[in-house]
Parts: C-alpha cells; sequence; structure tokens
C-alpha cells in the first residue's frame, strides 16, 4: 500500500507541474497584458517600460518562468495586476461563494443520479427504464448554458419565483444548484444503470437468488459493492471538477465566484490570478484521482496486490 500511494503521489506532482507549465507559458503567448491595462499608441515610452519592469515582462520567457517555478516553491504566487496584492487572496476571497453551490450540487446530484440509476436498472428494459434514460441523455446533452437560460427564463423571467442573478441571499442559489445537479445527475444515473446491469448479469447473483436470498439482501450486499468502481471513478472526476466547471454557470447567474473571476481575469490577462485558479482546479483534480484510487484499494483488494492476485 505504501508503494502504491507512493507512486500516486509521483504521478499527482508530475500532473501539477505540467499543468503550471502549460498555464504559465499559454497565458503569456496568448497576448500581451499591456493591451489591457494601457492605451499603448498613446502611452509613453517609461510608463510601458516600468511596467514591464514592475511585473517581470522585461526578461526573456524562460527567466521569467525560471523565476516563477522559484517562486511557486517558496509559496508565493505572485500578484494581481488588477488589484495589486497577492493574487492567492484574491482567489481565496471567491472560494466560499463557489464553494456554496458546489457543495450542495455535488450532494444533489450524487444523490438523484444513483437513485434514478439504480431504479432503471433493477426496472431494465421497462417503460421506466427508458424514461429515466431518455431523460438522463437529455439531460447530459444539452449544453450548460442553454440549460441555464431556459431555466432561467422559466422561473426567473416567466413565473417569477426566483431571482435571475446575484449573490444576497439562498433563492439566489437555487438556480445555478439545479442547472449543475441536472446535468451531473444525468451522467451519474448512466453510470450507475450500466454498472449495476452488468453485476446483476453474473452468476454469483443468479446463485444467490438460486438459494433464496431476499433481492434485497443480493442488491445491497452484493450487486452495490461491485458496481461500486465505475460509479467512484465518475464521482472523483466531478468531485474534482467542481471548481471548473462553475464557471459558465456563474457567468450566466452573476455568481461572483471563482469561475466567473476566472473569465474576466482572462479577459484583462491577469496572469498571476489565472495560473492560481488553473493551478487551484488541477489540484483538486489531481486530489480527487488520488482518492479514487485509494479507494480503488478499499473496494476492491485486488487492486492493492496485483503480483499476488496474478501469482
Amino acid at each position: 500500500m505504501v508503494q502504491f500511494v507512493c507512486s500516486r503521489l509521483l504521478r499527482a506532482l508530475m500532473t501539477l507541474f505540467i499543468i503550471v507549465t502549460f498555464a504559465f507559458f499559454v497565458m503569456r503567448l496568448s497576448g500581451d497584458p499591456l493591451s489591457r491595462f494601457f492605451d499603448v499608441a498613446n502611452t509613453p515610452p517609461e510608463v510601458i517600460e516600468a511596467f514591464r519592469r514592475q511585473w517581470g515582462l522585461d526578461q526573456p520567457i524562460w527567466v521569467q518562468f525560471y523565476k516563477y517555478l522559484v517562486a511557486v516553491l517558496h509559496g508565493d504566487l505572485g500578484n494581481s495586476m488588477r488589484e495589486n496584492r497577492p493574487a492567492l487572496a484574491v482567489v481565496l476571497d471567491r472560494l466560499p461563494a463557489t464553494l456554496a453551490i458546489m457543495a450542495p450540487t455535488l450532494l444533489l446530484k450524487t444523490a438523484l443520479g444513483l437513485l434514478a440509476g439504480i431504479t432503471a436498472a433493477l426496472h431494465r428494459n421497462s417503460v421506466f427504464d427508458r424514461l429515466i434514460m431518455s431523460i438522463s441523455v437529455l439531460g447530459f446533452t444539452v449544453p450548460t448554458f442553454v440549460l441555464a437560460l431556459v431555466l432561467a427564463l422559466i422561473f426567473a423571467v416567466q413565473l417569477r419565483w426566483l431571482p435571475s442573478g446575484g449573490y444576497s441571499s439562498p433563492l439566489h442559489m437555487v438556480l445555478p444548484i439545479v442547472t449543475l445537479s441536472i446535468a451531473g445527475a444525468a451522467v451519474i444515473a448512466r453510470y450507475a444503470r450500466s454498472a449495476m446491469v452488468e453485476v446483476l448479469g453474473q452468476p454469483f447473483v443468479r446463485t444467490a437468488r438460486a438459494k433464496g436470498v431476499p433481492w434485497t439482501k443480493i442488491v445491497i450486499r452484493h450487486v452495490l459493492p461491485n458496481a461500486a468502481v465505475p460509479i467512484v471513478t465518475i464521482f472523483g472526476f466531478m468531485l474534482g471538477s467542481m471548481v471548473g466547471g462553475a464557471v459558465v454557470v456563474e457567468s450566466v447567474f452573476s455568481w461572483p465566484g471563482i469561475g466567473r473571476l476566472l473569465i474576466s481575469s482572462v479577459t484583462s490577462r491577469d496572469l498571476a490570478v489565472v495560473q492560481v485558479i488553473l493551478l487551484l482546479i488541477g489540484a483538486m483534480m489531481v486530489m480527487s484521482n488520488l482518492l479514487v484510487d485509494l479507494l480503488y484499494g478499499v473496494i476492491d483488494p485486488r487492486m492493492r496486490a496485483p503480483r499476488q492476485a496474478k501469482s
């Protein structure tokens, strides 16, 4: 188990390094931040030179990258060009707003998805099964921004039950949470159904039924544990994409979270803030994948000792 964890940690560190490198070079090669802060044609050259010198943009890009890596290793993630304060502080100020909708979303879509998927599998090929799967297909094929706009049009504009955007009351959380939960629950439902159907067709299920084991006991003690691996996989992916998945919804509903901050920071070429957000998203994906790998070892002991299993 120690070797298993160490190998996953090493892979995680390599992934984070690739993310940091990608974010650094893409942001600097995609455009000059000067154009977002100054009218370059009408700005005195000494002002432009002072700006470049202040933010280290007057040095070759490889020198900038080396200094950035050294700073990151020392815990310095740079300063925001727009707010002239630590970029990490800017991002952390927005994190509670994002978690306020993503945490309930994760719980809601997991519960709905598992309930729908398991129910569909237990009633395979029935009208109920086809109805659930049709709704699931519709849920994850409709783009998130389209679903968000449709929900806002119905419940905020037409019915006037909910606010269309903002952050001042719990009611403002409803539409963002529902929008994200519908798409996520649809994906989980399909994975859960497929995993359940596959396990329900295994010989040990038929044997248990032939022995007279109650159906509820078979499902809870035998089917669900064996169907857990693919379900845990998709759950880990959704856990890691909590922050990144909020970009579109936060923009549509004017929610002041990290997703909306990412859009505005990319637009204004606020390099340090974008790098911190991408690093945060990457770290969450890496940690969720690590958690999933560890859960694999708990769910299926064969994954902890593949050599012994082969021998």
